[in-house]
């Protein structure tokens, strides 16, 4: 192995014998002394070399160094610290594994660089540490949420992400060829998760990506998306849904406070766990609150992005929350197989969980009556031989369910503070992007 510790594993003890690998991100000359700064995912290390002390071919190596090299260092512990910040090591040995050429954008956020032309160069660009600490921070979402589900009886599946019928809208999907025949890339894992409750599988979880073939080029959007979805069985009504989907999202955000407090400070951020339970707004007083913030939606029709916001106001105003449910929405912008509600059935049990002013994840209850469910397909002018595939199990008998799907990016973007969706995928696909 080219290293034996990671940077942020260096010991303290004095003497101590280590080698470490990375990037060279620094290089400085101080009379006597010679500097060489070396970055790994975990932390940056300072190499002290006293030029009167140092072996000659060592300096020689040295003085040949360029930023973004990779090098392996062997080095010691030194009895006295001249790092002001990070690990230091006095070097006996430094092999260069790769060399670098001048770099094609700047790293360090010096210099301001568009962000078409980062992620032209992506692979350079995520060497900014701070591009690290959000993966680093999505990394422990994902984590805080797959253990608090694996501690509650969910079990993970895989659902496919090929299908041979639309889902919600054809003209949002991505067509391929499937041997010979017609297929789309899935918009969401839902209706498969569904059949799952109806196998009577209970509690599942998935992990997964979807695609929509919009042409939207807002900082919100992107063609390929990835998701936590859950599903479980035996609910009451959507309000069940909604106290399992908070505690997943409240474990998420407790272990990034928990275990990523270096991220937090590199990002500039503020993070804090919301109380439970999270507030719920209904449709239809929230026509009322926007209506009193001066922003008036026909009766019927939905929230817009300036409406979430004003309503992102209301709720930390009124109950100091960064996040709230909006439940109830009206049916007729909510697809088929969401159920209604029985004794007034111009709304929908359908849930929307927003944070930080961003929609993170649809949800709520879905209709598990066959009879219900054809008739809602009428409702919607749909070809039921479309969604045979799907509704013909129902006849079957199918426990009461509901679940949601958080939207991983979005999470993360609302977390760390990111001002594009784009900030937050190493490789992100838009309808202007698909490389690299």
């Amino acid at each position: 192995m080219k290293r034996t510790h990671e940077i942020a594993e260096i010991p303290e003890e004095p003497g101590a014998n280590v080698r470490i690998a990375g990037f060279v991100e620094n290089i400085k000359e101080v009379g006597r002394l010679l500097f060489v700064w070396v970055r790994d995912r975990t932390g940056t290390a300072q190499l002290t070399l006293k030029k009167t002390e140092a072996d000659e071919e060592l300096l020689k190596v040295v003085r040949s160094l360029n930023t973004h090299d990779v090098v392996s260092v062997v080095g010691v512990v030194p009895d006295r610290r001249e790092a002001k910040v990070g690990m230091e090591l006095v070097p006996k040995e430094i092999e260069v594994l790769s060399r670098a050429e001048r770099l094609p954008i700047d790293v360090t956020g010096i210099a301001a660089t568009q962000l078409d032309t980062r992620l032209d160069w992506r692979a350079i660009d995520l060497r900014n540490p701070k591009n690290l600490a959000v993966f680093r921070i999505q990394n422990t979402l994902i984590k805080g949420m797959t253990e608090w589900l694996d501690s509650h009886g969910f079990m993970q599946v895989f659902t496919p992400c090929i299908i041979g019928a639309p889902s919600e809208s054809g003209a949002e999907m991505f067509e391929i060829d499937y041997f010979g025949k017609k297929a789309y890339l899935r918009q969401d894992p839902q209706l498969h998760r569904q059949l799952l409750m109806v196998a009577g599988f209970d509690r599942i979880y998935e992990i997964g990506p979807s695609w929509r073939a919009e042409p939207s080029h807002t900082p919100r959007h992107l063609c390929e998306h990835r998701g936590c979805a859950v599903e479980l069985s035996y609910i009451s009504d959507e309000l069940d849904v909604m106290r399992v989907e908070e505690q997943l999202f409240v474990a998420g955000l407790k272990r990034v406070v928990e275990e990523r407090n270096r991220e937090i400070e590199i990002l500039g951020i503020e993070l804090e766990e919301p109380n439970l339970p999270i507030p719920e707004l209904r449709f239809p007083e929230i026509y009322e609150i926007l209506s009193s913030m001066g922003k008036e939606v026909k009766f019927g029709e939905d929230v817009d992005r300036e409406g979430e916001r004003l309503l992102s106001q209301y709720v930390l105003e009124k109950y100091n929350s960064e996040a709230f449910f909006i439940n109830r929405f009206p049916f007729a912008v909510k697809p088929f197989y969401v159920m209604r509600v029985d004794d007034d059935p111009i709304w929908a049990r359908s849930v929307d969980l927003i944070y930080r002013g961003l929609e993170l994840s649809s949800g709520g209850q879905r209709e598990h009556r066959y009879e219900k469910i054809m008739e809602q397909v009428r409702l919607k002018g749909m070809n039921p031989e479309t969604v045979k595939w799907f509704t013909e199990f129902f006849r079957y008998g199918a426990p009461p369910h509901g679940g949601f799907n958080i939207g991983i990016e979005r999470l993360t973007m609302a977390v760390v503070g990111a001002s594009n969706i784009r900030e937050v995928v190493p490789f992100p696909r838009a309808p202007e992007r698909y490389m690299p």
